[in-house]
C-alpha cells in the first residue's frame, strides 16, 4: 500500500488541527454546528453524516505487481474494501485496474484507470437501503475514454444491481458515444428503461476531460425523484421513480454495473476515477453545493 511521507505528515497535522478546532468550539459554548471532517489533506472536506463510501485514489490503494489489487473505503462503513477478483490476464477484457499517479489535470492527485475492469465489495447488503427508502447522494471525480461496446450503450462505472431477477439497485454509466446516464431500479419490473427503471440522461462527455458528476435520490416511500448533475448544482435531468421497500440489490461494483460473474467486463466502462463518494441520504441543496465546491477546489477544477 502506498503512503508517502507528505501524506502521513499532513494527516497527523490535520488530526491535531481538528482536535484544536473542536476544543475551541466546545470551550466557546457554541450551539449545534455542522462540522466537515478534514479527510486526509488540507482543503478536502466531506460531510460525515451518512457517508458510506469514500474511495480516494490518493489513499488506500493496494498495488500488487504494478496493478490495483484492492481499494480501501475511507468511510466508516460495512463495505470495507473493493477487491479485484478477476484474473489479471485480461481474458475477455477483465482484470485489475491500474493506479495513475500525479495527474496534472486534477492538481497532481492520483486516479484509478479502468479498462473494462472492476473492483467488487463482498458485502451483499451494505448499499441495499439506499434505494429502499433512505435515498442517496453520490459524487464522482472522473474522466472518460472512448468506450469499447459490449452491450450497446451500457458502460457502467458503478452499480449494485442484483445478479439476476429484475436486477434492482442503482447504477451510473455511459452510452457508447459517452453520453452520461444514471438510474435507480426498484425490482418491480425488468425493463431496462421504464417507469420502474428510469434512465436520467446527461450530456455527452468529452474524452480525457475531468468532471465532477453527481446523482441524488430522495428519501421515503412512494414516488421520489432521482437527479443527475454535471459540474453544477442544477440537475441536467431528473425523473420520478417508485420506491420498493422490499427490493434486494447486491454487491457494489466499481467499474461495472454489478458483480457480473456471467460476463465480467462486458458492461464496464473505460476511464479514470479519482474519487467516488456516497451518502445514504439525499444531501440538502446547501450541503450539495458545499461538497461540490470542496471537490472542485481540491482537484483544481473550475469553480461551480
Amino acid at each position: 500500500m502506498k503512503f508517502g511521507f507528505k501524506q502521513i505528515a499532513e494527516t497527523a497535522f490535520l488530526a491535531a488541527l481538528t482536535t484544536i478546532v473542536l476544543a475551541n468550539i466546545v470551550q466557546a459554548g457554541a450551539g449545534p454546528v455542522q462540522v466537515f471532517i478534514l479527510a486526509g489533506q488540507l482543503g478536502q472536506p466531506t460531510l460525515p453524516e451518512g457517508l458510506v463510501l469514500d474511495l480516494d485514489a490518493d489513499r488506500g490503494v493496494s498495488i500488487v505487481d504494478g496493478r490495483v489489487a484492492s481499494w480501501h473505503n475511507q468511510a466508516d462503513s460495512k463495505a470495507k474494501e473493493f477487491v479485484a477478483t478477476r484474473d489479471a490476464s485480461h481474458k475477455k477484457g477483465t482484470g485489475h485496474p491500474v493506479l495513475k499517479e500525479s495527474v496534472s489535470a486534477i492538481g497532481g492527485h492520483n486516479a484509478v484507470v479502468f479498462k473494462r475492469q472492476e473492483l467488487i465489495n463482498s458485502d451483499e447488503d451494505a448499499f441495499d437501503h439506499l434505494t429502499t427508502g433512505s435515498g442517496y447522494t453520490w459524487f464522482a471525480v472522473m474522466c472518460v475514454y472512448p468506450q469499447v461496446s459490449g452491450l450497446k450503450d451500457v458502460n457502467s462505472f458503478f452499480g449494485n444491481l442484483k445478479n439476476g431477477g429484475n436486477y434492482e439497485g442503482f447504477w451510473a454509466g455511459l452510452n457508447d458515444d459517452n453520453t452520461l446516464w444514471m438510474g435507480s431500479r426498484n425490482g418491480i419490473t425488468f425493463g431496462r428503461w421504464d417507469d420502474n427503471n428510469p434512465q436520467v440522461l446527461g450530456p455527452k462527455l468529452e474524452v480525457n476531460r475531468y468532471y465532477v458528476i453527481a446523482g441524488r435520490m430522495g428519501a421515503g416511500t412512494g414516488n421520489v425523484t432521482i437527479e443527475l448533475f454535471v459540474d453544477g448544482t442544477r440537475p441536467v435531468d431528473s425523473s420520478p421513480v417508485p420506491v420498493n421497500p422490499k427490493g434486494n440489490p447486491s454487491k457494489m461494483a466499481i467499474g461495472q454495473e454489478r458483480d457480473a460473474t456471467n460476463h465480467p467486463g462486458h458492461e464496464s466502462f473505460d476511464g479514470e476515477l479519482a474519487r467516488l463518494l456516497m451518502w445514504d441520504r439525499p444531501l440538502t441543496d446547501r450541503q450539495f453545493e458545499k461538497t461540490l465546491t470542496s471537490l472542485k477546489n481540491f482537484y483544481a477544477l473550475s469553480p461551480p
